[in-house]
């Protein structure tokens, strides 16, 4: 089966309709020569950029040389004013030490600590995607994906359910943001002093400024908690009460605001985009749909049995490589470098991308396919390991790659046990890039109940 992909966009074009496509979509602002390409070099008045897809160059980009290619400040500064100084747009020793803080509340001991909270809520959407069915009703499941990973993030972060007062606030106030936001500002296309204000929309500034208003009273509040010890065990409490190991300092008030505002952002933007696709992708592979339905009413809802869902993984696994919710990652190049013979100049963008990556014409077979039985093949395995990062790779991984799979599985699932979905005819989604992989019209699918289910 070949699940939607963007057109591309002709070989040349103008540099004023390079920087609208990348605006308002940055996956079908890019040549289809690139699903087959190495590298390719793009020349503006203002910066030189390279993609790079040879799975040698990426390696060294990531892995062998990170430090020489720091994060690029291009892309961030379009998440600055929600962000700040959070882990996902800093560099050097200021991310090292964020790292060494939060790095712990995420290792495999905490996860099984979180797991408790991350079933309620997947039991939750189960709940309200059964309510809102009916039988054969047409549902957009975007919605539903993110109001179940916001859940997800409330209820290990701050033991909230998203029916919280301040969670309800903060849910709706991201949706506004990413409405109002788009990937790349102008910025990114030409040098901007660091003395001059960025360009950001009005609604973009205010939206952020209430999300990091409820997030800052979600942390004092924390705070107040901790002080008196009475705080849940909780991502927030563990990562609220870390201390650096080499200057024994934990993060202030302002600087846990920036991560709560990135593992949000992460954390419930791009397992939203994934579970999104991944219920569409099965609504066309109906023999897929229900192994994974079977492996789910055998599912003991243990930790431990997360590892036989088997067939759920590699499905989930899939989904990120078809579609990854961050398809573009920026890195610049700290130094004059060569790149395959080519010089790569002192400050140049080097463009990492996980959405060409995973469909290489070169290192896949049946790149476009949606196909989970790949990942037991040695092909699939082999390919795996050269060209597919759906959470980046070497140092700078997500520390949340391990939460992120185990949430992803675990809604599946569980939303896939008591319910069936179909797609509607006529209204196939078309991806779209703007902080993750989204469909631009939402994604529509028939929900209807399976026989035998449990009553609620």
């Amino acid at each position: 089966m070949i699940p939607p992909k963007p057109a591309a966009r002709p070989d040349r074009v103008s540099l004023w309709r390079h920087a609208r496509l990348f605006r308002a979509d940055i996956l079908s602002a890019q040549p289809a020569r690139l699903y087959r390409a190495w590298m390719a070099e793009f020349r503006t008045p203002f910066f030189r950029s390279y993609l790079v897809n040879q799975p040698a160059l990426v390696d060294l980009v990531l892995k062998e040389r990170p430090g020489d290619f720091p994060k690029s400040d291009r892309v961030s500064e379009g998440l600055r004013p929600l962000l700040g100084q959070s882990v996902f747009v800093t560099n050097g020793e200021t991310w090292k030490r964020q790292r060494r803080i939060i790095d712990p509340a995420f290792e495999g001991g905490r996860l099984r600590e979180t797991f408790p909270a991350m079933r309620e809520a997947a039991d939750a959407a189960a709940w309200r995607l059964a309510d809102v069915a009916g039988q054969g009703a047409e549902v957009e499941v975007e919605e539903i994906a993110s109001h179940a990973a916001a859940d997800v993030i409330f209820r290990t972060l701050f033991s909230i359910p998203i029916e919280d007062t301040v969670a309800q606030a903060v849910f709706h106030e991201f949706r506004a943001y990413q409405r109002s936001q788009p990937i790349l500002n102008a910025a990114a296309f030409v040098p901007w002093p660091r003395w001059l204000p960025r360009p950001h929309r009005r609604a973009t500034r205010a939206s952020a400024a209430r999300i990091r208003a409820l997030i800052t009273e979600m942390t004092a509040r924390r705070q107040a908690q901790i002080d008196e010890g009475g705080a849940p065990d909780d991502l927030a409490t563990k990562i609220m009460t870390t201390r650096d190991p080499e200057t024994g300092k934990e993060f202030s008030q302002s600087e846990m605001v920036d991560q709560v505002a990135i593992f949000f952002l992460a954390g419930h933007e791009t397992s939203a985009s994934a579970l999104g696709w991944a219920l569409y992708l099965l609504a066309r592979a109906p023999e897929w749909q229900e192994r994974v339905a079977a492996e789910a009413r055998a599912f003991d809802g243990s930790f431990a049995g997360l590892s036989r869902l088997r067939a759920t993984r590699d499905v989930f696994r899939e989904t990120l490589r078809l579609y990854p919710p961050v398809p573009m990652m920026v890195r610049a190049a700290a130094r004059d470098e060569v790149f395959r013979d080519r010089a790569v100049p002192r400050g140049a963008q080097i463009v990492l991308s996980p959405w060409h990556l995973h469909r290489h014409e070169r290192l896949w077979e049946g790149p476009d396919a949606f196909d989970p039985g790949r990942w037991l093949t040695e092909a699939g395995k082999a390919s795996a390991r050269c060209a597919y990062m759906p959470f980046s790779a070497g140092p700078r991984v997500c520390t949340g790659a391990g939460f992120a799979m185990a949430e992803g599985v675990l809604l599946l699932a569980r939303l896939l046990r008591d319910l069936r979905v179909e797609p509607v005819a006529g209204r196939d989604p078309v991806p779209q890039a703007h902080l993750t992989v989204r469909a631009r019209d939402g994604i529509w699918l028939r929900v209807t109940t399976r026989r035998g289910a449990a009553k609620v």
